[in-house]
């Protein structure tokens, strides 16, 4: 993955990042937000997945179910978040939306996708921090806004 500044203005940072072929996208997303200390951001992309996990969250068994895709998608909308995980370390939170060849939709929480041939993200950070604490009634870590 290649990322550079796009802008820098009163704390908030806009990056651009291009996966090539054969990168994990969801690893990827975690380095960068790692790497420069990014704690509240907006995630957008495009691109392409040669293999894809979606996930659905079933709320009655309180997990989150796999829906592998083991073909060549385009990525037709991708939207995220970083906040910081109950743990302190950024935590990666994206949906998409992919299709397929015959132009069907699947969409979905991003498990894990092997880029093919480009992901083009944009992540633009907040300068004010974002934090997850553990929802009782989910068991997910959400984000919650402090006073």
């Amino acid at each position: 993955m290649k990322h550079k500044i796009l802008s820098k203005n009163a704390g908030q940072r806009t990056f651009a990042a291009v996966l090539e072929t054969g990168e994990e996208a969801m690893h990827c997303l975690a380095a960068l937000a790692k790497e420069q200390h990014i704690s509240a951001a907006q995630i957008t992309g495009i691109g392409a997945f040669s293999e894809v996990v979606l996930k659905y969250f079933d709320w009655e068994k309180k997990e989150y179910l796999e829906n592998p895709l083991n073909e060549q998608v385009e990525v037709a909308s991708l939207i995220g978040d970083v906040a910081l995980a109950p743990s302190g370390e950024p935590s990666i939170h994206v949906h998409l939306v992919v299709g397929k060849r015959d132009g069907a939709a699947l969409a979905g929480h991003l498990g894990s996708g092997l880029v093919r041939p480009t992901l083009e993200v944009i992540v633009t950070e907040s300068p004010t921090h974002l934090r997850k604490r553990k929802d009782a009634e989910s068991g997910l870590a959400l984000i919650r806004l402090e006073d």
